[in-house]
């Protein structure tokens, strides 16, 4: 497994509109990707913090070129004052 977290600080006029594109693209990551295991999202006010599982990095690097995730990329940066993302190649159960 390979794990990806992203933490975003939303702009606070600008989370209403983020968070239906962002449950959209996690649902479509889900549906639409074999390789995509889990796609969590946690909100606390304007942070926004995603834990996804994938089988492998090239799971997750299909993942970036899909036309939901490109499209949700380009909407909603805009909207998003900051974004830290961390990669996991490990995951121990």
């Amino acid at each position: 497994m390979y794990a990806v977290t992203v933490t975003f600080e939303i702009k606070p006029d600008q989370i209403e509109a983020f968070m239906p594109l962002m449950i959209a693209n996690a649902r479509a990551s889900l549906e639409q990707e074999p390789g995509c295991r889990q796609f969590d999202i946690c909100r606390d006010g304007v942070a926004v913090f995603l834990y996804e599982l994938y089988d492998d990095r090239a799971a997750f690097d299909a993942h970036l070129q899909t036309a939901h995730f490109l499209g949700f990329d380009a909407a909603v940066g805009p909207m998003i004052d900051s974004k830290s993302i961390r990669l996991f190649k490990e995951v121990i159960q």
